[in-house]
C-alpha cells in the first residue's frame, strides 16, 4: 500500500532548505510538531513552476506516517507539472489570533505553519488510491466512507494522488502576547491578543436529501 511506503529517516536538525531564518527562535524541527500542524490544518498551498511561471495552488492535504498527500484531476496542470519530477514547496498555516501591540511595527499574529520541500511521487495503484481517499474522507468526516456510493474505476482513473516525504520540513510557531519594548508599555492604547478560530456551523441538508437521515459527524478544524 502507498500509505505504508517508508520515507527516508526524518531528522530533528534544520537543513539549508528548512532552517527558519526570520525569527529563528520560533522554528520547530521535531517531527511530532510538524505532523500536528499538518493534521490540524484544513488545507495547504503548493508552490511549483510551470515552465518559467511560478504558480501557487491551494488544495486539500492529509498525512499518513512520514508522508503528506494531496489529490486532484488528472487534467490539473499542477499535478502534471509536479508529477514530472519537479520540485515543490508545500505550506500549511493556521492563524490562532491577532496580536495587537502598542505600535504598528510590533503588531503580529499567533500562528502555526509548516513548510515541506521535495519531489512528489505519484500513487499509481487503484487500490492504494482508494485507501488514501478513504483516509482523507475519514479525517474530515469520521465514519462517512462506508456510507458512500463506492468509487468507480473511471473515477479513480480520473484522480491523481501525489505524496511528498516529510524529510525536508520545518515548522514555525508564534504564541503569546505582543512583544512591546519597555519604553512602549505606558502608551495609552489597548494591547493584547484577539483569539481566532475556524469553526463549523450547523449542517444544511441538500434539497433532495432523503428525510430522516442523520447529518455526518465532522472533525473540528484547526484543533491542536
Amino acid at each position: 500500500m502507498a500509505a505504508k511506503k517508508k520515507a527516508p529517516a526524518r531528522g530533528t536538525s534544520p537543513t539549508t532548505l528548512t532552517r527558519v531564518r526570520r525569527l529563528p527562535e520560533l522554528g520547530r524541527y521535531e517531527p511530532r510538531d510538524i505532523d500536528a500542524i499538518l493534521d490540524a490544518a484544513t488545507h495547504c498551498h503548493i508552490a511549483h513552476l510551470i515552465g518559467r511561471q511560478p504558480v501557487v495552488t491551494p488544495t486539500l492535504h492529509w498525512r499518513v506516517g512520514d508522508r503528506v498527500y494531496w489529490h486532484g484531476s488528472v487534467a490539473s496542470r499542477m499535478l502534471k507539472a509536479a508529477g514530472a519530477k519537479a520540485q515543490v514547496c508545500l505550506t500549511a498555516t493556521i492563524i490562532d489570533g491577532w496580536v495587537l501591540a502598542r505600535s504598528a511595527f510590533n503588531h503580529s499574529a499567533n500562528y502555526r505553519s509548516v513548510m515541506c520541500f521535495g519531489q512528489p511521487e505519484p500513487v499509481a495503484d487503484a487500490a492504494d488510491k482508494s485507501r488514501l481517499l478513504e483516509i482523507l474522507t475519514d479525517k474530515l468526516f469520521p465514519g462517512r466512507w462506508p456510507q458512500l456510493r463506492p468509487m468507480t474505476r473511471k473515477e479513480l482513473g480520473a484522480t491523481t494522488i501525489l505524496s511528498l516525504a516529510l524529510t525536508q520540513a520545518s515548522a514555525k510557531v508564534r504564541s503569546g502576547p505582543p512583544d512591546d519594548p519597555l519604553k512602549d508599555r505606558e502608551w495609552p492604547v489597548w494591547a493584547g491578543v484577539v483569539p481566532m478560530e475556524l469553526r463549523l456551523r450547523a449542517p444544511v441538508a441538500d434539497s433532495g436529501a432523503i428525510a430522516g437521515l442523520k447529518a455526518p459527524r465532522l472533525r473540528a478544524p484547526g484543533r491542536r
